[in-house]
């Protein structure tokens, strides 16, 4: 998507020349050990760790081991994290640690890598700006902005009601903007505020449940998926796995045993 850029990445042997980019490269190491030098100093990231380069700073990057090195990163234009943080003038955020374990910078990256393989919905890619937009705040230290005070509950229950209308297809942020009169990461904030997620999270979650009731009426799975806003049958099985801890499949071949009922 213009601004963003998902990149997963393996190699073995020699590394990245001394380089820099314009925008943020966010990303987390997944094998191996990743060495390289930035702002100075000598870094390495183990398995599971992630780390943040902030733009035009100079860096190389190695295979610190033989078994060779894997990392999935993200390329973030400045402008996106500017917009993400609201109107209010600011300096970018800069992220102290280049290498980190914060969970919550974590999360924001890992929500951004999964599901690799499928093209990246508008409103996903606006969840993980605003969630690495705060995760930044917060590993930089400076002082945090309190929880809203007065959700703006009128135009949540609108943004909610359409996205329910919604489910069989992608929702564009701006069909939410024009809907509700918030921008998307003001929406984001406020959603949060009033139902505990984002507006991307509770569109899957209703996605499966109607894929659900589709299963229980005997539709097939492929057929259920595509019917639910989902690209492909895997896609919707990696949501349902992650939201109740089995497969579409196994959920379905319960839904049929004998004396089994749901309440």
């Amino acid at each position: 998507m213009p601004g963003i850029e998902r990149v997963e990445v393996f190699f073995a042997g020699g590394g990245f020349a001394t380089h820099r980019h314009d925008t943020y490269a966010v990303g987390v190491t997944l094998q191996g050990v990743q060495a390289f030098r930035y702002r100075g100093g000598a870094e390495r990231s183990v398995a599971g760790q992630v780390f943040v380069l902030h733009p035009d700073e100079l860096h190389d990057g190695r295979a610190a081991t033989g078994a060779g090195l894997r990392y999935g990163i993200l390329y973030i234009e400045p402008r996106l994290i500017g917009a993400a943080l609201g109107h209010k003038p600011r300096p970018l955020p800069f992220v102290r640690d280049v290498v980190s374990n914060d969970r919550r910078l974590a999360a924001a990256i890992r929500f951004a890598l999964g599901d690799f393989d499928t093209p990246w919905e508008e409103m996903r890619r606006d969840q993980t700006l605003a969630d690495l937009a705060e995760a930044f705040i917060a590993c930089e230290g400076s002082p945090r902005r309190g929880p809203i005070v007065r959700p703006h509950v009128k135009a949540v229950d609108a943004a909610r009601a359409f996205l329910d209308t919604c489910v069989d297809r992608e929702v564009r942020s701006a069909e939410l903007e024009s809907v509700t009169g918030l921008s998307r990461f003001e929406l984001a904030r406020h959603f949060r505020a009033c139902y505990g997620t984002s507006p991307y999270r509770y569109l899957v979650m209703r996605r499966l449940d109607r894929a659900r009731a589709m299963m229980r009426g005997g539709a097939s799975l492929a057929g259920s998926a595509l019917a639910c806003g989902f690209a492909d049958q895997s896609h919707m099985t990696r949501h349902f796995k992650k939201a109740y801890g089995l497969s579409p499949g196994r959920w379905a071949a319960l839904m049929r045993s004998p004396g089994f009922t749901v309440a």
